[in-house]
């Protein structure tokens, strides 16, 4: 069992107190800021990204277990098997999105019940050139 420490805790909490309806949005970001999460990679030991709407979206994870889905909906998920990530925390995943040449956010648990989206800051030329792709 991999232990992510007392502040991916909290990212959870703060993602579940979004959903009820009564979340804090500054106390979110500072809670992904915070929180140690699982990050995939590729066996050349780079960042797992998924694409959708024009966005690159790192998909991170809260645990084993919403890895375990991902992987599963991904139908990469083999039992026993080498699945590569690293742990990095939430303030160095946005540093690293946000120095992206295209438009990068991050996305936690984005297979379970309550994914979180960290969508990027577009600037306006990007937000044309995502209008012209009819995104």
């Amino acid at each position: 069992m991999i232990d992510l420490g007392s502040d991916t805790a909290v990212l959870r909490d703060e993602i579940e107190a979004f959903y009820a309806g009564f979340g804090n949005a500054a106390a979110l970001k500072e809670a992904f800021r915070a929180a140690a999460l699982l990050v995939p990679i590729t066996a050349e030991r780079q960042f797992t990204v998924s694409k959708f709407g024009g966005v690159a979206w790192l998909c991170v994870f809260t645990g084993e277990e919403p890895f375990a889905e991902w992987l599963s909906a991904r139908a990469q998920l083999q039992p026993g098997g080498n699945h590569r990530y690293q742990t990095l925390s939430g303030w160095r995943l946005a540093e690293y999105a946000d120095g992206c040449a295209e438009p990068t956010g991050v996305a936690v648990d984005i297979v379970g019940p309550r994914p979180m989206a960290f969508p990027p800051a577009l600037a306006d030329d990007q937000l044309e050139e995502l209008r012209k792709q009819g995104v």
